[in-house]
């Protein structure tokens, strides 16, 4: 889909396609749809880039909270977005042993206690054995630190989806 497409769809549509860029979070790409128009991928991405950083802590944690936990059980019980699905499996994540599985369960579990949010790590960039090593990194960060780790995986996880719709080369983003 070009720019143009982007910049003629209705709000209905906007969200219908978009609303999910930000895991589970439809209002974001609602608030965007009123930015209209974009003049490229990149003027769309700074768009929902600037709705999080304008976002006051709070807000922020939430929009990690919407995030399921990898390998978790969402991913067991088949109830994860479609795009967390392709992401979790390309990451091999789908496929882990129950030894890795109990592992990373207990690292998810620590770092929600520590945190109070789950991990995010954009998986597309990872691999099984890659996800346990920086989860167990990440456990030992301070909190604000981690709140910008976080985000900036969210924000990387979004720039891969949006490329994803509009068929951009996400080596390019």
């Amino acid at each position: 889909m070009d720019i143009e497409k982007v910049n003629s769809m209705d709000f209905g549509e906007f969200v219908d396609v978009f609303g999910n860029v930000i895991e589970r979070c439809p209002l974001i790409a609602a608030a965007v749809w009123s930015q209209r128009p974009f003049s490229d991928l990149e003027d769309l991405k700074k768009h929902f880039f600037a709705f999080i950083d304008a976002l006051p802590q709070s807000g922020q944690e939430g929009i990690l909270r919407c995030h399921p936990d990898l390998a978790g059980s969402e991913l067991r019980r088949g109830t994860l977005t479609a795009e967390s699905q392709r992401e979790q499996s390309g990451a091999g994540l789908t496929t882990l042993d129950a030894d890795e599985r109990l592992r990373l369960a207990e690292l998810n579990a620590q770092y929600r206690a520590r945190f109070d949010f789950p991990f995010v790590l954009a998986a597309r960039f990872s691999d099984r054995a890659a996800v346990s090593r920086e989860l167990a990194r990440r456990l030992l960060c301070r909190s604000a630190q981690e709140l910008r780790t976080a985000l900036g995986e969210v924000k990387k996880i979004g720039s891969l989806r949006l490329a994803d719709l509009l068929r951009a080369d996400p080596a390019k983003l």
